[in-house]
């Protein structure tokens, strides 16, 4: 049986999404072939395959995030939602940022229901698993017919 979800490897270049050279030094785009594989990012795939499986494309985030959480509690996996992280720039507090979900204090889950991801999608992303400092993130997009999941690592 075939993969449910769209991988990024598989998808031709587009001008809406940034080339994996031009990440950060700090943060860069994994693709499926070379991304982080650990039976962790591999649940959290899983919970999300079978939420976009039930209820497919076109609702609100927060319904997706809802979802999710109810399945990484089916599953056992602990996490925590909206977690906030302080952002310091040369040792001054400059703001915080609240992810959609941290898992096991391991991976920052980024959920959107869009028909395509913007770069301002990526730059959140990566800018959040930047400032957070944790080993990986999962970008989730439940806006197609197939769920589409990016993987990034710092």
């Amino acid at each position: 049986m075939g993969e449910s979800f769209i991988r990024r490897d598989a998808m031709t270049q587009r001008d809406d999404i940034p080339d994996p050279s031009s990440a950060t030094e700090d943060a860069e785009i994994i693709r499926t072939r070379q991304a982080i594989r650990d039976p962790l990012t591999y649940a959290i795939i899983g919970a999300a395959q079978k939420v976009h499986s039930a209820l497919g494309p076109g609702f609100a985030e927060a319904t997706y995030q809802a979802a999710m959480q109810k399945e990484l509690m089916n599953r056992k996996i602990p996490f925590e939602s909206q977690r906030e992280f302080e952002v310091f720039y040369e040792d001054t507090l400059c703001g915080t940022y609240r992810p959609d979900l941290v898992v096991a204090d391991r991976v920052i889950v980024e959920l959107k229901a869009v028909r395509e991801l913007a770069r301002d999608h990526w730059a959140q992303a990566l800018s959040y698993l930047k400032a957070s400092r944790l080993p990986a993130a999962l970008l989730l997009n439940f806006g197609r017919s197939s769920l589409e999941v990016n993987r990034l690592k710092n």
